[in-house]
């Protein structure tokens, strides 16, 4: 379990890397190098709007890869994901800008960053699944949360490669060739993934399915739509406060605070190496008292703090900043410890690839795509305290606190116990 762990874990954070980076960039430089004809608010919302399309395929990736991983296994997924990412990401600080080739640069942009959610959507339901079909029941979601450490990882890499870029860079040469070198730093660790991989053993769940679904995709859509809308509607608040504080919080502290990029970037790591490094904690938690009581409190947290949180980053000190980034982490990993199982739980194992992957992602489509473009936008309506922005966060989480509240506990039933647990196994 640690071997496979490790490689699991190694293998969400590079692909994570690819996916994070791109946001960082959007944040920074795209808008002034691919759309110079905008305005700088223009500039920032179209490549935000690039950035979303990221999460538009990232539920087609998971039914393109969730139904190799229903019908072939969950292995074949890990490969051809991390290949179709890391590609993309490489190909991304290959594109030459506006000023180059004209309108083809953002266009170049958008393909390839549709493929990166393409990749991405497929990553997570294969490294769960393995993860979580080869654990011990009544440790599952602990050893789940290894995958979900792995987006830490990656933002902390991708960031961290930004920062040390801005340090020794001038600003004329970031913007002209320095924001590629994490792009072409992908295709190295896309490498280093594929060799962690390449020695994995196939799931022994998948292995014992006699009946593997023929359209996975079809035979969820049927038998559990309710399933993956409340899903979807559950996790987009995860999503909306990890890309409000990861990639609209850094535009606007920059853009519009004044606030330097190192500082800005420095409080955003720094809040998310801790809701890394709580991750096992928390999903601790969730094997010993269930996973739904987390993800009602961590929903419930994340109402309560979204209005705090804009005004802490309203003041653009760096101590006020990193406390509100650190309340929303706290918030997000409460509940996002113990998804990886609580979501293969909800689907039986013939169409779980397909099911918790597709899920997964729809929360990503409600709460990340948008979350950027809308944040800015009613950032721009409002004076130095972005309350529309609190506001529109404090929804989101309302609608996943009710639709956490309508799913199922699945934790398994402990050897002895007798209380009523609703495991799918």
């Amino acid at each position: 379990m640690r071997r496979l762990a490790t490689a699991s874990l190694m293998g969400t954070a590079i692909e994570f890397y690819d996916f994070f980076v791109y946001g960082t960039a959007a944040a920074l430089v795209l808008g002034p190098l691919f759309f110079p004809t905008f305005s700088p608010l223009a500039g920032t919302l179209a490549a935000f709007g690039t950035f979303g399309v990221g999460f538009v395929a990232r539920p087609l990736g998971s039914v393109l890869f969730g139904h190799i991983g229903d019908r072939h296994g969950r292995r074949p997924v890990l490969m051809a994901s991390l290949l179709l990412t890391g590609g993309a990401t490489v190909a991304v600080g290959c594109v030459p800008t506006y000023d180059a080739i004209g309108v083809l640069a953002p266009l170049l942009l958008l393909v390839l960053r549709f493929l990166q959610g393409l990749g991405l959507g497929g990553e997570w339901g294969g490294a769960v699944l393995l993860t979580a079909e080869h654990a011990p029941p009544e440790r599952r979601a602990l050893w789940s949360s290894f995958p979900q450490v792995g987006p830490s990882l990656g933002f902390l890499l991708a960031n961290g490669v930004v920062l040390g870029l801005s340090a020794a860079l001038s600003e004329a040469q970031f913007a002209q060739w320095g924001w590629r070198v994490p792009f072409w730093a992908a295709g190295v660790l896309a490498l280093v993934g594929l060799w962690l991989r390449s020695s994995l053993a196939e799931s022994p769940r998948f292995l014992e399915i006699d009946d593997h679904a023929r359209v996975p995709f079809a035979e969820v859509i049927r038998d559990h739509w309710r399933l993956v809308l409340l899903t979807g509607g559950a996790l987009a608040v995860g999503y909306a406060i990890f890309y409000s504080v990861s990639t609209w919080s850094l535009a606007y502290a920059t853009d519009r605070l004044g606030v330097s990029r190192s500082v800005a970037l420095t409080c955003i790591m720094a809040a998310v190496a801790v809701k890394g490094a709580l991750t096992p904690v928390m999903a601790l938690l969730g094997d010993r008292y269930g996973r739904r009581p987390l993800c009602l409190a961590g929903c419930a947290a994340a109402a309560l703090w979204m209005f705090p949180m804009v005004a802490l980053l309203a003041t653009g000190d760096a101590l006020p900043m990193f406390v509100g980034f650190l309340g929303a982490m706290l918030a997000f990993i409460t509940m996002f410890a113990v998804i990886a199982a609580y979501l293969p739980e909800l689907y039986e194992p013939r169409v779980r690839c397909t099911g918790a992957a597709v899920g997964y992602n729809l929360g990503g489509v409600i709460g990340g795509a948008l979350t950027p473009l809308a944040a800015t936008a009613l950032a721009e309506q409002g004076g130095r305290v972005p309350w529309g922005v609190g506001a529109y966060l404090t929804g989101i989480a309302l609608l996943s606190l009710g639709c956490f509240a309508l799913l199922p506990e699945t934790r398994p039933v402990p050897a002895g116990a007798t209380e009523p647990v609703a495991a799918t196994g």
